[in-house]
């Protein structure tokens, strides 16, 4: 198919602002479906704190991937969210199969956290002559996924204290 949205971006500048957009799609949409799937599988005495939080951490991502993917498009980059794509090209750590106990998805989410973070950082510095905009949005992002990495990280560290980890 033709190029059916167009750029209001250089060539150059669409290209690295949209391979920024992509990568951190296929983050967003993997770390919502393990925190689904930890959600679905988890065990503990602190079930029901942690079942809620990773319903809030599936929001987030999922408001966010839709804001990424969205600005991609304007920008006339076909985003990719596709099951294969996610998988292939997520840097989020693969979550264990079967029931998983409170603690553990707490340590896990956390790091998933501190991945994804990672992986967007740098894309702050890579859009910031090729779009403004998208640059904002990764802001954005930036600081919503940080404030949830220390919510989940100041959980992991009660069990550390707890002599549980």
């Amino acid at each position: 198919m033709a190029q059916p949205i167009t750029s209001t971006l250089e060539d150059a500048a669409r290209d690295t602002t949209g391979a920024a957009l992509q990568k951190t799609l296929v983050d967003l949409v993997d770390l919502s479906l393990v925190a689904k799937q930890a959600h679905w599988n988890l065990v503990g005495r602190q079930f029901h704190d942690v079942h809620l939080h990773l319903d809030e951490l599936v929001d987030l991502a999922r408001e966010y991937a839709d804001k990424v993917a969205e600005r991609a498009a304007a920008i006339g980059v076909s985003p990719d969210g596709r099951s294969r794509t996610v998988a292939d090209a997520s840097t989020v750590p693969a979550f264990a199969e079967g029931w998983a106990r409170d603690r553990d998805v707490i340590r896990y989410v956390y790091e998933a956290l501190d991945a994804v973070v990672s992986g967007v950082r740098p894309r702050l510095e890579d859009t910031e002559k090729t779009d403004l905009v998208t640059q904002d949005l990764l802001i954005a992002l930036v600081a919503a996924l940080e404030e949830a990495r220390w919510m989940w990280q100041a959980q992991a560290k009660g069990y550390e204290d707890d002599g549980e980890s």
